[in-house]
């Protein structure tokens, strides 16, 4: 049940980052230089209260130099990298793990 679950996220998260990509590759082509979207910039655009809410959250209640050095780099990469990179993490916690003893030939 659990591995259906990280599979089916895991496959929405690729698939929201390939788009992201192509909205990336496309605004690229049009301006001639890498145009790159940040994850924090995403975020923002989507629900910016709770990109908020999760600062101070992270700021109050853990450390505040988890978010000023950490957090903030990983907001700062393009978004459709992480977010795909994260799908597949999801996907591969979702294989079937192999029994290596069904695997092997009979010795004789």
């Amino acid at each position: 049940m659990i591995r259906r679950i990280f599979l089916l996220l895991g496959l929405g998260l690729v698939g929201i980052g390939a788009i992201l990509g192509l909205f990336d590759a496309t605004r690229s082509l049009a301006s001639t230089s890498l145009d790159l979207t940040p994850l924090g910039a995403t975020w923002y655009q989507v629900h910016s209260s709770s990109l908020n809410l999760m600062q101070a959250l992270v700021q109050r209640y853990l450390l505040p130099e988890i978010w000023d050095p950490g957090i903030q780099t990983v907001l700062q990469w393009p978004s459709s990298i992480v977010i795909g990179v994260l799908g597949f993490v999801l996907m591969f916690f979702a294989r079937k793990k192999r029994n290596l003893t069904e695997n092997r030939a009979p010795s004789h």
